[in-house]
């Protein structure tokens, strides 16, 4: 989500496509199935909402299908490339768009496949949520240090953090799916750890994000839109309090699960707070960046995700509390999503279509 709109005499000596398919690419997977996720978990039962679900995880998985192969030949045909850009503290964070595009598809499989492809669709999302996990929680382990070895604190942090998060969310729809007993406790506890785990990396992360930010200043107009990132902790967040709260009395007491219930709701009415302010603060930053000569790059991607993850969280909050305020809400930040979506990935497109966005990252 870095790379940025080529100069005239970049673009004078292009390379191969593939030379520098860098992992950033991956969040085009994520803001595409995020649409998907939130117009299938939607609380408002729209004209299109279903058509809107299956269209977009189309979209998704063949987009995930494509980069996969593509990441793989890039690997193998430019190796130093692929070794440079994995060594490289400021391109580090963003391996951990791989994990949540998987995990994203696969929720989306949850979602809208049965409908598709029946039962056999359940085995196919746990089976990317097993890999998505493993390769998120290996992110969250591996690449922080690499991003400590002189990467700049920046929202991008974030990246190999949010994996898990997204984990707990996405495995709440596999839990009533596994036999009882045994086996739905060991993955609600697993997916409570997952949450933990992940809200702690990122206020640690964000401490020292902030405290960067506080000595040096914002970062330059055409990073401005990472700025966005950290919705996509909040929102993943109040989604997995209450989601899991939902599935929980299929897996333990109804006093217990009572109790989760409440959990997700405060948290989640915490967490909105939160989120409004983030939101406010990102729209106006990102005005004042437009107003300054903010040009189009894959950062734009940073719009996309968080913005669905939000909208799934307020979903998910506006049912648990019978909130119809809440509800549209989260209806207005998947519309809003819609056209953001619309403009980022014509923008894409035609970058593709020029070879204008396959330039070497710096």
């Amino acid at each position: 989500m870095l790379t940025t709109a080529p100069t005239p005499a970049t673009t004078a000596r292009r390379s191969p496509a593939l030379a520098h398919l860098t992992p950033n690419w991956f969040a085009v997977v994520m803001g595409t199935g995020i649409i998907a996720v939130g117009a299938a978990s939607l609380p408002v039962d729209l004209p299109g909402r279903d058509s809107v679900a299956r269209g977009f995880w189309v979209l998704a998985t063949a987009a995930l299908l494509l980069l996969s192969v593509a990441f793989a030949a890039h690997w193998v045909r430019h190796r130093e490339q692929a070794l440079g850009y994995a060594r490289n503290p400021a391109m580090a964070p963003f391996y951990g768009a791989l994990p949540m595009a998987v995990l994203t598809v696969g929720a989306g499989t949850a979602a809208v496949g049965t409908e598709i492809f029946g039962p056999s669709a359940i085995v196919v999302a746990a089976a990317l949520w097993a890999l998505g996990t493993v390769a998120g929680v290996a992110a969250a382990v591996v690449v922080p240090p690499r991003m400590l070895s002189g990467g700049t604190p920046s929202p991008v942090w974030l990246m190999p953090v949010v994996p898990s998060m997204v984990s707990a969310t996405t495995g709440a729809a596999l839990i009533p799916h596994l036999p009882e007993g045994q086996a739905r406790l060991a993955m609600l506890i697993g997916c409570y750890a997952l949450f933990a785990m992940a809200l702690t990396a990122a206020i640690v992360t964000m401490a020292v994000v902030i405290r960067h930010l506080a000595r040096t200043g914002l970062p330059a107009v055409q990073a401005i839109p990472t700025m966005w990132i950290p919705l996509g902790i909040i929102g993943q967040s109040m989604a997995a309090a209450n989601l899991l709260g939902r599935v929980s009395d299929t897996a333990v007491s109804s006093g217990a699960a009572a109790g989760l219930r409440a959990f997700g709701v405060a948290y989640g009415t915490a967490m909105a707070g939160v989120g409004v302010l983030v939101l406010g603060y990102a729209c106006l930053l990102t005005a004042r960046a437009a107003g300054r000569g903010l040009r189009f790059s894959m950062s734009w991607w940073s719009f996309t995700f968080p913005l669905g993850a939000c909208a799934v969280g307020a979903g998910a909050l506006g049912i648990a509390t019978d909130s119809v305020a809440v509800q549209w809400f989260s209806v207005a930040l998947l519309a809003s999503l819609l056209a953001i979506w619309a403009v980022v990935a014509a923008n894409t497109a035609r970058g593709v279509w020029t070879r204008a966005l396959f330039v070497p990252v710096p």
